[in-house]
């Protein structure tokens, strides 16, 4: 292969690199801060998942397991949500809203672009579940 065209090659190819996480950037971080099996529902765990968002940040759409009972509060800042089919509704800190198993979450985002936010999820959902959440199927 010519050394020109390997140089394009891999000059086009460090440049999707920075695009992608340029764009990953707005997505928002995910931590599991909490997790403790419920002694009194055999089968089931409360898990408590801290989500941030920077200024204009974002997570895609996406649903949880079936067997999820999800409430969320509002710690800092402002997020824009919007459960099923339902409006879009923005809550401020102190706020918080729930979703059902089987819910699907379409818009979940900072509504600031100059602010962070924060919110914490906890889940009700099956002990053996691992994964919290998945993309929804375009």
């Amino acid at each position: 292969m010519n050394k020109s065209i390997l140089g394009l090659a891999l000059a086009a190819l460090l440049s999707i690199t920075t695009v992608a996480h340029a764009a990953g950037e707005k997505d928002a971080k995910v931590t599991l801060v909490y997790e403790h099996e419920l002694p009194n529902v055999p089968g089931k765990s409360i898990k408590g998942v801290l989500v941030e968002y920077r200024p204009g940040g974002f997570s895609s759409g996406h649903t949880h397991p079936d067997s999820a009972f999800i409430y969320a509060t509002v710690l800092e800042g402002a997020i824009r949500s919007q459960v099923n089919d339902g409006p879009v509704k923005v809550y401020r800190a102190g706020e918080n809203f729930s979703e059902m198993p089987g819910d699907r979450h379409g818009v979940s985002e900072n509504a600031s672009k100059t602010k962070s936010a924060k919110l914490l999820a906890v889940f009700v959902v099956d002990s053996s579940q691992k994964e919290l959440t998945f993309p929804l199927k375009k």
